[in-house]
């Protein structure tokens, strides 16, 4: 790291005070960033990652976002993105369109997830929800229109040998299950 030589006072001119003196402050100067290992000089290792923190309210459209890691609140639409982390104290509401997510604080709205949904205990989802894949820790709340994603993530194929043994059970109809409630039976 260089440094510069410290200067001497300089007055400035027309300041009414005879012998006003104004100082220079020298100031440290970071070094260059360097790249690491798998990064490149534009820092792509960290591009299209947004970070919003506690207290930060954004409002609006984003795009082109593969993270974001939510402690704050926004009020937006959030496309073309990777993954979507709402932690404790983060807020989202609006519309999100995301691969993942893991939902920690609170979501209002319109949630879509091509792949995993988390939803932490602490975590509250309300509106209409859409998912690949779903994990609900216990404590985890959803509450709206739940669909699950006709064409879920890829992933294995379930194994035969993993559901031989168990027997075949039809759907109930909406009939026996209301009897059921009821207490009733219905003739078969």
């Amino acid at each position: 790291m260089s440094t510069t030589p410290k200067q001497p006072p300089v007055s400035v001119p027309g300041n009414s005070g005879a012998g006003a003196l104004r100082r220079t402050v020298d100031l440290p100067v970071p070094a260059p960033r360097r790249p690491g290992a798998g990064e490149s000089l534009g820092g792509a290792s960290d591009a299209r990652k947004m970070f919003i923190g506690r207290e930060i309210v954004i409002s609006g459209d984003i795009t082109s976002c593969d993270q974001l890691l939510l402690e704050g609140t926004a009020e937006a639409k959030l496309r073309e993105s990777r993954h979507l982390e709402v932690t404790e104290s983060g807020i989202f509401k609006g519309l999100a369109e995301v691969d993942d997510a893991d939902i920690a604080g609170r979501f209002e709205g319109e949630l879509i997830v091509h792949g995993r949904l988390r939803v932490r205990a602490t975590g509250s989802i309300e509106g209409r929800i859409q998912y690949g894949e779903l994990e609900v820790e216990s404590g985890g709340r959803m509450i709206g229109d739940i669909q699950v994603s006709a064409v879920p993530r890829a992933s294995a194929p379930l194994e035969p040998s993993r559901l031989s043994g168990f027997p075949s059970v039809p759907p109930a109809s909406a009939a026996s299950r209301a009897a059921s409630q009821d207490g009733s039976t219905t003739p078969a």
